[in-house]
């Protein structure tokens, strides 16, 4: 097996790499490059073995699945429609709380009484009995709505693909709905279509994504592990709350405190008369409450930067599936 670095495919414009990039820098791997944004090639500052190759979002998702770099970060709708069996050959690790995007079908707003898929497939039976043709359907989307409309029992269609702006295929005659991403709904809307109410193929947004046909050497095991490390630490922060209160903690019952809140003693704290917990942020007043109950003073709550944790289960997961395992 190759011994070669990590390689990390990260979007190479945009607002998908900004906020790539911002995903990386605050999980403590700054994205490097060097000769400038013309160069499609990069580092992770501090982490040696790894290589960041800057790629658009839907060459990330070809370079993943025939296992040409490690880990990307590209959206859900391109991995499901690009790799239909992406769940063999790849590893989800981690939604990135960006690109978030629906895939959806939508129709005419003058089609007042179709609201579902069943309806829909109504409609599909009529032009075949009135008009002797098929449901047409604009899509880019192709083998997202085949799986999505077998599941929903529409059958008498056929897809027309998009090559431009799906959303007017309709208004030019081209198709009579649509499949394709929305955010928000504006755009269809503004081009006289409404989304069905069943109609929500997939809720997308970017992923962490990890290859599992790449060349897992001991190198990029190791980068990777370091990476993950950094990145799980990361979102643990994001939802844990540092409490700390003066009290003398006989009274107290820990152990009804932490199955109430989730609250936990860090390794090492165990002060006679300062406690610290860590505490999940949506029970921290929960927990601060019951603290000042149980007779605390001076009870203060920080945010985090990293919280690292002896168990890492995104390289867990990524490693059992990678030995066999899991």
């Amino acid at each position: 097996m190759s011994d070669s670095p990590l390689v990390i495919a990260v979007p190479s414009k945009g607002r998908l790499q900004e906020n790539a990039n911002a995903f990386f820098s605050r999980a403590g791997l700054p994205v490097s490059q060097a000769r400038g944004s013309r160069d499609y090639r990069g580092s992770i500052l501090g982490l040696p073995d790894a290589e960041v190759m800057f790629l658009s979002a839907g060459e990330i998702v070809n370079q993943l699945a025939s296992g040409a770099v490690h880990l990307g970060v590209t959206g859900e709708d391109l991995l499901r429609e690009g790799v239909p069996d992406a769940d063999r050959k790849l590893e989800l690790l981690t939604p990135l709380g960006f690109g978030f995007a629906n895939v959806v079908v939508a129709v005419p707003q003058s089609w007042i009484d179709v609201r579902t898929m069943a309806d829909l497939d109504e409609v599909a039976e009529a032009l075949r009995a009135r008009h002797g043709r098929r449901l047409r359907v604009a899509t880019k989307y192709m083998n997202l709505t085949r799986s999505f409309f077998a599941r929903m029992g529409v059958s008498d269609y056929r897809i027309v693909e998009s090559l431009g702006a799906t959303e007017a295929a309709p208004q030019a005659g081209t198709a009579d709905i649509i499949v394709d991403i929305t955010t928000t709904g504006a755009t269809l809307a503004a081009n006289g279509l409404k989304l069905l109410d069943d109609g929500t193929m997939l809720r997308s947004e970017a992923n962490l994504v990890a290859s599992l046909a790449a060349p897992w050497g001991r190198r990029a095991r190791d980068a990777a592990r370091t990476a993950l490390a950094r990145i799980a630490a990361e979102e643990a922060a994001r939802s844990t709350r540092e409490i700390r209160a003066v009290l003398d903690r006989s009274g107290l019952d820990l152990a009804g405190l932490a199955a109430r809140t989730g609250a936990r003693i860090p390794a090492g704290r165990e002060g006679a008369h300062e406690l610290v917990i860590h505490c999940p942020g949506r029970h921290v007043f929960a927990a601060v409450e019951e603290l000042l109950a149980g007779g605390a003073e001076d009870v203060t709550v920080r945010t985090l930067d990293y919280v690292f944790r002896s168990s890492v289960p995104l390289s867990e997961r990524l490693f059992h599936r990678l030995d066999g395992t899991g």
